[in-house]
């Protein structure tokens, strides 16, 4: 499916969305996830570059544009979808020094009103901002116990990372 990376929404304050992934500063996201987030927490680079590379769209937030020259990056969201019936919002994050300003509201409001998201059943799992994601239509789970999940085995996750690193290796040989 052929996505257009390049979306780009500007509000008055100098702020930038893009969806160009070109245009993400790895160092900020990796830092913040490894130390600052709890649900990510001393997660290697490697595996947020992998994230980042295998997620349909990754939204930056950055204070100036990208697209005019240097922007400092503040914030992150990445989207795993289908386009169809399922939408993952996941590594949601505006750093701290810029909270408090509508940023995280903004990043949520274009990440959801996205046409090729919008009608799709969205999900997170967060222990926080529950009334943020309430404005955008998000809910507690309805019939819970029809539901079921694998949990995230970091262990294994290391492995198959390496297991794909390796053979990514050999391939190039």
């Amino acid at each position: 499916m052929e996505l257009q990376v390049n979306s780009l929404w500007e509000n008055n304050d100098g702020m930038t969305i893009c969806t160009n992934k070109s245009f993400l500063d790895i160092e900020i996201i990796h830092s913040f996830l490894s130390n600052d987030s709890y649900w990510a927490k001393g997660i290697a680079k490697e595996l947020v570059e992998a994230a980042i590379e295998n997620s349909i769209l990754c939204y930056g937030v950055y204070d100036g544009n990208p697209l005019n020259g240097p922007a400092k990056q503040i914030g992150f969201a990445r989207v795993v979808s289908d386009f169809v019936r399922f939408s993952w919002l996941g590594d949601v994050f505006i750093l701290p020094e810029y909270r408090g300003r509508g940023l995280s509201k903004w990043l949520v409001s274009v990440i959801t009103e996205h046409p090729k998201l919008k009608g799709t059943s969205f999900q997170l799992a967060t222990k926080d901002a529950h009334s943020l994601y309430g404005k955008y239509g998000f809910k507690p789970i309805d019939k819970i116990e029809n539901r079921m999940c694998r949990p995230l085995d970091w262990e294994s996750v290391y492995q198959g990372y390496e297991i794909d690193k390796k053979s990514r290796e050999n391939s190039n040989d």
